[in-house]
């Protein structure tokens, strides 16, 4: 009876980020494959945020995961694939900032929670409001101000892993942060 030759067995789920990225970057696609389940649904998160256009954020994503793909050889493994790959995400944003001119506002915000039974219409209207308030005064953000928004406010982001994500040194990224929570602030003053 002949058996096949079987290649590597598939990398399992409950693997580190690191040791995944160890082995995509001598070629494992299975465990990249594994690495873009794991973040893509986070970072299509952050890069609508960032563009404000679901198409221009998955166009944003894919373009970070292939040039991930090609750059695992020099990825510095002492570092985490989370913040790495943030990072090449944000910068594929920006890039498609500077591309495209003027820059469009931010039509979309978090999905609102779902509204209870007992809301009355009126109220309904006053959030819906709020939110195309906030999201108005998002789009007004300088792009650094608001990807160093989106990464501390919506997915909690330290202000030394936002540095790195962004190039930026961690007092830029707390002086950012200060004058977008200042504009947002300001912007929203009505809605109190």
């Amino acid at each position: 009876m002949m058996t096949a030759q079987a290649g590597p067995a598939p990398p399992a789920p409950w693997l580190s980020d690191a040791l995944l990225a160890i082995r995509a970057s001598e070629g494992d696609e299975d465990a990249f494959a594994l690495l873009v389940r794991r973040h893509s649904r986070s970072l299509l998160l952050l890069a609508t945020h960032i563009l404000g256009n679901p198409q221009d954020a998955e166009e944003a994503v894919q373009d970070a995961f292939v040039s991930a793909w090609r750059r695992l050889p020099e990825f510095r493994h002492g570092a985490a694939f989370t913040t790495w790959i943030y990072r090449i995400t944000v910068n594929r944003c920006l890039n498609a900032r500077r591309r495209r001119r003027p820059p469009l506002p931010l039509d979309e915000v978090a999905e609102p929670a779902a509204h209870e039974a007992r809301s009355s219409p009126s109220r309904t209207a006053e959030e819906d409001a709020a939110l195309a308030a906030l999201a108005t005064a998002l789009g007004g953000l300088k792009a650094d101000q608001r990807v160093c928004w989106v990464l501390r406010e919506v997915h909690g982001f330290s202000y030394t892993e936002i540095a790195h994500m962004t190039g930026a040194s961690e007092e830029a990224v707390r002086g950012r942060l200060f004058r977008a929570r200042r504009s947002l602030k300001e912007a929203m003053a009505p809605w109190r």
